[in-house]
This record gives structure tokens, sequence and C-alpha cells, in this order.
């Protein structure tokens, strides 16, 4: 569940393991760059993309079927506990009476958590507040052991994790994925390839319309490989195939290429068609602060790194935000941007504390209820000039003018 890495008690152990020269590690089957793009997952090439394959190659003749007419776009962002915002969030949307049936769902790192629960609708908010507020999560980065970080790949194991995954996505819940796929809605997640060093779009609703245990299975591991923030929790094996070849690929947080799925991948890539001008409602739902927070940093190297990993996270967040807003305007379709507060006050712990969540929560769910939730621009301390925006964005505008 990525977040800053100030917001991170083990962040110290994240230093040593850089120190660290010589480790034990398992062997990894060795594969090429080439069997790497060619990939296929449980022996089908259509349950996952990669977010910079070429737009005429990204599915190949496969694409989903999609619900006709106006979409609505949900897009949830990393943050760790702070995943307690968006739970809040859609908790008190639902309150409002205005919360809308999403098109399409997109999550990453602990949005990745939400996406589903948002994806079927009010009927799962319980369930989304339970996870965030009842204390389960705060046992995730209990017990750190060093010589996990020194002889293994992360300062915590994920069974924890896993067994968090498995509570709450049950078979229940994906068969209910696989039925909304099939009238043409759809739910992505986002992890981190570690061997391609790229950003993996996978497609849960085709995932989930398998309707099987390997499926299922399949399910719960994107979920959790994009929740396992680096060093923190253990990489992800995914079983992958090749020209006959098996291998196993390493999955992490999403977060680490990409704190949001927005416009354009998630959209012009991944849907049958390019929405009509007009025809798109984008929400991007922010778990995390957005705006510069002035703080006088102390001089050590365990405050330097933090404060370094927070910034490029705000920097690398306001830069997808201020990319896409230009993009829903020249398309003029409909941009809507909520994230927390600047004022709002940070964690007095590391990790998953329940009482900092439990505010989160509730600060979420007063900011829906009273209707103080979206705004149509980027925050005003933070826009981007156009050299700023991605470079695929970029290409993709060019060709528009």
């Amino acid at each position: 569940m990525s977040q800053s890495c100030h917001r991170l008690f083990p962040l110290s152990y994240v230093v040593l393991v850089l120190s660290v020269l010589v480790g034990c590690t398992s062997p990894r089957t060795s594969y090429t760059a080439s069997e790497a793009s060619s990939a296929r997952i449980l022996n089908l090439a259509d349950l996952r993309l990669y977010a910079d394959a070429p737009i005429s190659r990204a599915r190949g003749d496969k694409r989903p079927v999609m619900l006709s007419g106006p979409q609505i776009y949900l897009a949830l962002s990393g943050g760790g506990a702070d995943g307690a915002y968006g739970a809040g969030v859609l908790n008190g949307w639902t309150e409002t009476g205005t919360r809308p049936s999403f098109s399409i769902v997109s999550g990453v790192s602990t949005g990745a958590l939400i996406a589903p629960f948002a994806f079927l609708g009010s009927d799962y908010d319980a369930t989304l507040r339970d996870l965030y507020t009842s204390g389960v999560a705060e046992s995730l980065l209990d017990a750190p052991n060093p010589l996990n970080a020194i002889f293994g790949s992360s300062v915590f194991g994920n069974t924890r994790l896993r067994e968090l995954v498995a509570k709450y996505i049950d078979a229940k819940l994906v068969d209910a994925v696989a039925t909304e796929y099939a009238k043409g809605r759809l739910l992505f997640v986002v992890t981190t390839n570690l061997d391609s060093q790229r950003s993996v779009i996978w497609d849960l609703g085709r995932i989930a319309s398998l309707r099987s245990l390997e499926g299922l299975h399949l399910f719960r591991d994107v979920i959790t490989a994009s929740a396992s923030l680096p060093v923190v929790f253990p990489p992800m094996p995914v079983a992958a195939e090749a020209n006959g070849k098996q291998f196993e690929e390493l999955h992490v947080d999403g977060g680490v290429s990409a704190p949001v799925l927005t416009l354009p991948e998630a959209f012009l890539v991944q849907t049958a068609k390019p929405a009509r001008i007009g025809d798109l409602q984008l929400f991007v739902l922010i778990n995390n602060k957005v705006e510069r927070e002035f703080q006088i940093v102390p001089n050590n190297t365990i405050e330097i790194a933090a404060r370094s990993s927070s910034t490029m996270t705000k920097a690398q967040t306001r830069a997808i935000i201020n990319s896409t807003y230009a993009f829903a305007r020249r398309n003029k379709f409909e941009f809507n941007l909520t994230y927390i507060e600047g004022d709002r006050p940070a964690s007095p712990s590391s990790g998953f504390d329940t009482a900092y969540m439990r505010a989160l929560f509730q600060y979420g769910y007063d900011r829906a209820r009273n209707n103080r939730l979206w705004s149509k621009s980027p925050p005003a301390n933070g826009l981007a000039t156009p050299s700023a925006l991605r470079p695929e964005l970029a290409r993709l505008l060019a060709t528009k003018n």
C-alpha cells in the first residue's frame, strides 16, 4: 500500500538494505526481454497490457466490450493508510444520493484494494469502512525483522497482507465483478513489473470472467502485488509463459511507476473506442496530499531520504493530475478531483494507525456528505507547464493538432 516513505516506519530498514552488499536470494529462471513482452498469463494474452504499449498493438484484436453512451471513470490513487480517505469519500458520496455507477474504475496500490468495492457499488460501503477503520490493517507492519531485509526480499513478509486480501476478496465478490464485466463495465489495477520496469494494467473484469480457481488466485495476487511497497513487502511472483518456456515475473506496488492511472492509457488504450467530446466524466480520487508543504528538514540521512521520496511522489502525482486536466479540457471531458487538503494533520505514528485512519475516514465522509469534495481544476500551487506533460500524452495531443 504505497505511501510516502516518511510515513513508513521501515524506512530505516530501506537504508539498511541499500547498504548490504551481499545477501541470500532465491534463484530465478532466466528469461529475455522479448519473452517478457510476449508472456502469457494462465495461457491467455488478454488479461493485461503494458501501459506504454503502442495503442495499435495494446490488446491485438481483443478489446473489452463497453457500455454504450457516456462513460463515468473513477481513478483511485495510492496512499497507504491514507486510503481511509477514499473509503470515507465513497461512503459519504453514497449518503448524498448522487454517487453514480462507474463505467470504469482503476486502482493503484491502496486504490487497488478500494477499486473492486467501488466498482461493485454502495452495497460494499460497509466492507470498505471495516477494511480501513476496524484496526485490521494495523497488524500489517507488526514485528519487522532486519534479517528479512538482509537475507530476504523485504522487511516484512506478505503473509498478513495476503490474508487480508483473501478475507475481503472472496469468490462471491470476484463472481460479482465478472457479472458486471459481462455488462460492459471495466475494472483495472496497476502493478509494476520489476524485471521490465514497466507499468502493467491488469483487466480484473476479464480475469474474474474466467470463473475459475486460477482466476480467483490471480485476481487476489494482482491486488496484493499492487499493494506491495518494495522492501517493506516482498514482490509478488506471477507465473508466466512465452514460447513454451515457463518463468516467474516479479510484481510490486503499482505506485512505483504510476501513482494514479488516468488518461490517456486507461481510457484510450483499454476501451473499445475513444469517447466522443463531452462523453466522459472523470473523477480522480487522490488518497494523499498533493500540495507543497513547507517543512524544516532535519539534516540526517533518514529524514532527507524520506523528504526526497515524499517530494518525488507529490511531483509525479501533480504532473499526472495536470496532464490529465489539460487533456480533459481539450476534449471537453468533465474533470473532477479530490485529495487530502494540506492542513490535515499527518499520522502521529508510522504504519497503519487505526485512530488516524478512523479520523481520516470521517474527514472524507464529511467532505462528501456536505458536498465539499470535488474541484474542477488542479491545485493552484503546482500547475504543470506543457513541457512537464508525460511524453505519451504529449505525443497524443500532437496528433490532434
